[in-house]
């Protein structure tokens, strides 16, 4: 009897990914990362994007040093100007994790290939900043 999460598994049923089209062969899928899982990878990489996906106001208040702000409702627009290399690292981030989910399957459909959802700043247990 095979185990219902190898089923799973092996038919993609994993809400946190976006699924291959039969057509188009597979795509890319964005990845969750921890907060500690990031922290330490942007401490070894500066090449890796963080990406706040907020308001303005959110944004000004409080962010993760070295974030770059696209709020989620100009992402479409402004992702191909701000993020041209579709390559890139990019960690996601917004409040509670709800938009950087929705920004991360967005940023997979125009064709980014390295998307990790790291969630919400309220999870983010290290240095944060604000002002500007």
């Amino acid at each position: 009897m095979i185990p219902l999460l190898a089923i799973a598994n092996l038919f993609g049923c994993n809400g946190d990914t976006t699924s291959p089209s039969p057509d188009s062969g597979p795509k890319a899928q964005y990845r969750k990362i921890s907060p500690d899982q990031a922290k330490q990878q942007l401490d070894a990489d500066k090449n890796i994007i963080l990406l706040d996906v907020r308001t303005e106001a959110e944004h000004r208040n409080q962010r993760i040093p070295g974030s770059i702000l696209i709020p989620l409702n100009q992402l479409t627009a402004l992702a191909p100007v701000k993020l041209p290399n579709k390559e890139s690292k990019i960690f996601v981030y917004c409040h509670s994790g709800n938009r950087s989910k929705s920004a991360s399957k967005k940023l997979i459909s125009l064709g980014y290939q390295n998307i990790h959802d790291l969630g919400g700043i309220i999870d983010w247990k290290y240095a944060t900043e604000s002002g500007r």
